[in-house]
C-alpha cells in the first residue's frame, strides 16, 4: 500500500506520525517503509488504510488485483458482529484490525464578513469517481419556504447583492482544527445547469510571484430555485491527490460599515488601560543595560499615509503603534488577508482593538504634528517641538553679513554701479558721488556697504568730488538703459555674501 502512495499521501503520512516529511520521492517512500516496519500502532495502519481507499475505490476485486503481495486485507460489513470481528483478525502481519470510526465533522473557521444563519449541507467529502484528472460531485438540498422569504425580503447591499445570501464553501478534508477555505484546483461551480461566477486570481505586481487567488464563500444565491424545488450543486474539480470536502450555508453579509460599527462597539481599550501598558513596557528594569526612557509613535496610518482617523491595533501585538480602522476593514473586505500591517503577524477580527488614548491625542494635536513620544510616567509630547527649536537655533547662529554690489567697468556701455535698491540711473551716480566725497563705500538703505568699483585714483584726483558727480551724471544720461535679467536684476551686477 505505501509503496502505491504518491507524495502527497506520503507526506500526511509521514506529517501525521510526526516525521520529517521533506525530501524526494524515494526517500519519502524509504521513510514511510521503516516507519511501518517499526511501529504497528493501529493510529498508523487506520492511517495507511485511509490514504489507501482515498486513493483507490472501494471494488473488491480491484483491490485485490492492486493489494501488494503477501499482505492479506478482509474488509469487515458494516455491523459489528463478533463473527466481522474475527475475520479481521488477519488484517495486517496478523495484528487484529481496528474498529471503524466516524470520521469527524470538518470545522469551517468563521468569517468576520459572513454569519452563519443555517447550515442546508455539512461538510461533505468530494469522491473522485474514476482515475480522470477532472471530477464532477454533485449535492442536492431545498431551501425550506421561510428560508426563501428571508432571502426574498433581505436587503440590498449593492444592486444585485443582498444581505442574506446561500454560500457555497470548499475546503481540506481534515478533521484537525478549523480549516480555512481553499479551492481545489480547475473549480467550476454548476448551480441548476448554470455556471456561477468563482473569484479569480489575483494579478501580481512583483516579478517572479505568481498571482494569487482569493479562496472566500461563492455566493450562489441568484441561481437557486427559491422555492421547494430542489437545487442542485456541481463542482468540477482537480484530482490531483489533495482531498476537498464541499458545505452549503444560509448567511448574513456584513460590510465594512458593519464590523466598524461593531469595533466602535464592543472593542475600545480606555486611555486609563493604554497608560498602563506604556508605563509597563517604559518601565526600568534594573537586569537590563539600556534604559528606555520614551517610545515615538507616529500619528501616520502605514496603509494609506495618512493621518489616522480612529487609532487600531492587535492585542497580541507587541508594538504601540497603530494603523487606520476603517481603511483596515475596507482593504480586507475586498481582499481579505487579515494581517497586521505594522508587523505581519495574524490580525483576526476578534482581536482588534481602538486606541482610546491615541484617539485623545488625535484630537488635541493639529495636523502638520506627524509624531508624538511616549513617557515613562504614561504622558506624551509632541515631537515637532523639537524640530522647530533646531530651526530657531540654525537660524540664531548663522552670521548676517553686509551686502556688497559689484559692478562691471563702464567700457562696456552699461551704467556705472546699481546698489541692490536703486532702479534708475539717477540712483546709481548718487551713490557714486557719495563714494568720491567721502572716499569709502556707501551705506545703502538697507544697512549693506555699497562699493563702487569703477571710479580708480587717478579720477578722483583730476575731477574731484563735484567734477566726478556731474560727469557721471551725463554719462549716465547719455548711456543706455541697464539691461535688465530674466528675474528684474541689472545683469552687470553680482551680489557676494
Amino acid at each position: 500500500m505505501v509503496k502505491s502512495f504518491r507524495v502527497s499521501d506520503l507526506q500526511t503520512l509521514l506529517a501525521s506520525m510526526g516525521r520529517s516529511k521533506s525530501g524526494l520521492k524515494q526517500d519519502l517512500v524509504g521513510r514511510a517503509l521503516r516507519l511501518v516496519q517499526t511501529e504497528y500502532s493501529p493510529e498508523l495502519l487506520k492511517n495507511v488504510r485511509q490514504l489507501y481507499e482515498s486513493r483507490f475505490p472501494k471494488t473488491s476485486g480491484w483491490l485485490a488485483a492492486r493489494r501488494p503481495e503477501g499482505v492479506p486485507v478482509a474488509y469487515s460489513p458494516l455491523s459489528h458482529s463478533p463473527t466481522a470481528t474475527s475475520q479481521g483478525a488477519d488484517y495486517l502481519n496478523g495484528i487484529s484490525k481496528p474498529i471503524p470510526t466516524p470520521a469527524a465533522e470538518v470545522k469551517l473557521v468563521p468569517l468576520p464578513f459572513y454569519q452563519t444563519l443555517e447550515t442546508l449541507l455539512s461538510p461533505t467529502e468530494l469522491i473522485a469517481q474514476n482515475n480522470e484528472k477532472l471530477q464532477d460531485s454533485q449535492c442536492i438540498f431545498e431551501l425550506t419556504p421561510n428560508q426563501a422569504d428571508q432571502i426574498r425580503n433581505a436587503s440590498e447591499l449593492r444592486p444585485g447583492i443582498r444581505s442574506i445570501q446561500v454560500v457555497l464553501r470548499i475546503c481540506y478534508t481534515d478533521s484537525i482544527g478549523v480549516q480555512e477555505d481553499q479551492y481545489p484546483p480547475n473549480i467550476a461551480v454548476k448551480v441548476n445547469q448554470s455556471y456561477c461566477h468563482v473569484p479569480g486570481y489575483y494579478p501580481s505586481n512583483k516579478p517572479g510571484v505568481e498571482p494569487r487567488r482569493p479562496c472566500r464563500p461563492v455566493n450562489i444565491t441568484p441561481w437557486l430555485h427559491l422555492s421547494s424545488v430542489t437545487n442542485r450543486v456541481t463542482v468540477t474539480w482537480g484530482n490531483f491527490g489533495k482531498r476537498y470536502s464541499v458545505a452549503v450555508y444560509l448567511v448574513r453579509v456584513f460590510t465594512a460599515a458593519d464590523l466598524f460599527s461593531q469595533l466602535k462597539l464592543c472593542s475600545v481599550e480606555s486611555a486609563e488601560r493604554c497608560r498602563e501598558r506604556i508605563q509597563d513596557k517604559l518601565r526600568f528594569d534594573p537586569e537590563s543595560e539600556i534604559a528606555t526612557t520614551g517610545l515615538r509613535v507616529s500619528l501616520i496610518c502605514p496603509l494609506v499615509k495618512m493621518r489616522l482617523g480612529v487609532p487600531c491595533r492587535v492585542l497580541t501585538c507587541a508594538h504601540l503603534q497603530c494603523f487606520d480602522a476603517v481603511f483596515f476593514l475596507q482593504m480586507n473586505e475586498k481582499k481579505p488577508t487579515w494581517t497586521c500591517p505594522v508587523c505581519d503577524k495574524p490580525a483576526p477580527f476578534e482581536l482588534l482593538t481602538i486606541d482610546g488614548l491615541l484617539s485623545e491625542i488625535l484630537k488635541e494635536t493639529s495636523e502638520d504634528i506627524e509624531e508624538i513620544e511616549y513617557l515613562t510616567d504614561g504622558s506624551w509630547r509632541p515631537i515637532r517641538d523639537d524640530k522647530e527649536r533646531d530651526r530657531e537655533r540654525e537660524r540664531s547662529n548663522t552670521p548676517e553679513y553686509p551686502v556688497v554690489d559689484i559692478c562691471i567697468p563702464e567700457a562696456n556701455g552699461h551704467s556705472p554701479a546699481h546698489s541692490s535698491t536703486s532702479l534708475t540711473g539717477k540712483s546709481g551716480s548718487s551713490s557714486v558721488g557719495m563714494a568720491g566725497v567721502t572716499g569709502g563705500p556707501a551705506v545703502a538703505p538697507g544697512g549693506g556697504a555699497v562699493v563702487d568699483l569703477t571710479l580708480d585714483s587717478s579720477s578722483e584726483e583730476e575731477g574731484g568730488g563735484a567734477g566726478g558727480d556731474s560727469e557721471d551724471t551725463e554719462d549716465s544720461a547719455d548711456s543706455p538703459a541697464p539691461k535688465r535679467g530674466r528675474y528684474n536684476y541689472d545683469k552687470d551686477l553680482v551680489t557676494a555674501y
